[in-house]
């Protein structure tokens, strides 16, 4: 009585973790699973869904170059005073000395190093001519940005600045954002913050000063391009509703196209000058000088792979649903039965994965012990009976063992088989032939009959005396069982 308490409670308990388990996409919408097995009236078969990779930090997989290309400080060497100190020049930049240059991918690497590493830019020697600087960050691969772009600046922050954004892999730029202490002097644009955006104005390129102002980078060295602030038009102020901002990146292509990119351009125009007047005297004080660029973002794969793979220097999806592509962007061969389309977000929580499928659905050539028929379910894919898998359900799943079909492996907690020709149901007990009796159909059923085995009416064979290694494994199943009944008197 207790066990079968206990049993009950197990069964109760596995699906409340079930549920918990099953509610976690829907209220964050990962999408990061693409296709699941499923039985159906059909047999086990695929169900598949739309599935994105995990946003990571991208600038792991960056090139980085600049324009121009010797604007680096350290060749010659040079020495640096500090903005609010023009009496202060002790910084020194030394491309030929490790300790004293500043190259390009200190932009990139692990802070916490004292004192801090970063790029740093020769100084404003030749002004008024201005002193440019193109910073461009190129990944070879289409990604979406997920979190805010972060640039932080060792020295004072640009006065004048702007964040561009390339879709076709820097053949033309648009902007994503200007910065400057006066927006309409700089720009001829009225100054606005993010804040002011709607969801019907998301889409405008602003100018802001909030960065930029007099001494304030003092105390905040950061530069932002907010997309988690423009999420938060559709997803709410905590981003709680993401299925909101899903369903609009689902139905607007302009909306997912402004936050998708192929490489970002970071044009420094002015540097920082503390004043409103340039001290002619001390142009040493006037420089860029970058310590970090977080850029957080996923490949984009149009909804058909939930792993994206960084080899030989390049990014690419690994696409399931039978598409191929560096973003999944087109069918496999032999899988052009209608056109390709990427995948949908709706209906939330799985989505659409719209998958390719093959050219006519005909044979499969599936196997005929493992599947339900010798015909694709729509999908390329054989209908494959319990237990078996594959796309011509000759292989078995964990748990299974190939026998003439794929067979369950255990049926106790002891990882026993059923013995005798029985067959294991659901991994819990043997169903035995008629001649047999016990846990693991073990016993001969004429044992409990009149007379036992050696009766004349049994019609069975007199037995040998059991065998050890029979005797260790009743032995062995019975302490099992006690000591699990035990538990619960």
């Amino acid at each position: 009585m207790h066990l079968q308490l206990a049993l009950a409670l197990q069964v109760v308990w596995t699906g409340i973790c079930h549920a918990a388990i099953q509610n976690y996409p829907a209220a964050w919408g990962h999408y990061d699973v693409c296709k699941s097995q499923v039985y159906s009236d059909e047999g086990l078969t695929w169900d598949y869904m739309a599935c994105q990779p995990e946003a990571a930090d991208m600038t792991q997989f960056l090139k980085v170059t600049l324009d121009p290309p010797n604007i680096t400080c350290g060749d010659p060497p040079e020495t640096y005073c500090a903005l609010e100190n023009p009496y202060m020049c002790n910084n020194e930049c030394d491309a030929s000395t490790e300790e004293l240059a500043h190259p390009p991918k200190l932009m990139f690497d692990i802070e916490g190093r004292n004192p801090t590493t970063f790029w740093q830019s020769t100084s404003w020697k030749k002004y008024p001519k201005s002193l440019l600087v193109n910073i461009t960050l190129s990944w070879n691969k289409t990604i979406e940005l997920t979190d805010d772009i972060v640039i932080t600046f060792e020295s004072g922050r640009p006065e004048q600045m702007v964040l561009e954004k390339s879709l076709d892999y820097g053949r033309t730029w648009q902007p994503y954002q200007f910065y400057a202490t006066d927006c309409l002097d700089a720009f001829t644009m009225e100054p606005k913050t993010v804040q002011e955006l709607t969801q019907h104005t998301l889409l405008d390129i602003i100018c802001t000063e909030e960065y930029s102002r007099g001494y304030v980078w003092k105390y905040d060295k950061t530069v932002r391009f907010e997309i988690k602030d423009r999420f938060a038009l559709f997803a709410g102020p905590r981003l709680h509703n993401m299925a909101s901002l899903y369903g609009q990146l689902d139905t607007t292509k302009n909306l997912r196209d402004f936050f998708t990119i192929t490489d970002l351009r970071v044009r420094l125009l002015r540097p920082a000058t503390g004043a409103t007047m340039v001290d002619e005297s001390s142009l040493s004080r006037y420089f860029y000088a970058i310590s970090d660029i977080k850029v957080q973002g996923r490949c984009k794969c149009n909804l058909h792979a939930n792993s994206c793979v960084y080899d030989k220097e390049k990014l690419s999806c690994e696409c399931e649903h039978n598409t191929t592509g560096p973003d999944c962007g087109r069918c496999k061969r032999n899988y052009q039965g209608r056109t390709w389309s990427a995948g949908s977000y709706l209906p939330i929580p799985k989505g659409t994965a719209n998958i390719c499928i093959p050219n006519s659905i005909g044979p499969c050539n599936c196997n005929p012990v493992g599947s339900v028929s010798d015909r694709c379910n729509g999908t390329g894919y054989c209908i494959c009976k319990e237990g078996t898998t594959g796309p011509k359900c000759q292989e078995c799943l964990p748990g299974y063992l190939w026998d003439n079909g794929c067979k369950s492996r255990v049926c106790d907690n002891e990882l026993l088989r059923c013995q005798n020709g029985g067959v294991c149901e659901n991994n819990v007990h043997c169903s035995c032939p008629s001649a047999y009796t016990g846990l693991l159909c073990e016993k001969p059923r004429c044992e409990s009959e009149l007379g036992g085995c050696r009766g004349s009416e049994s019609g069975q064979a007199p037995l040998t005396p059991p065998s050890l290694c029979c005797l260790l494994t009743l032995l062995t199943l019975g302490s099992a069982l006690l000591r699990e009944a035990s538990c619960w008197l």
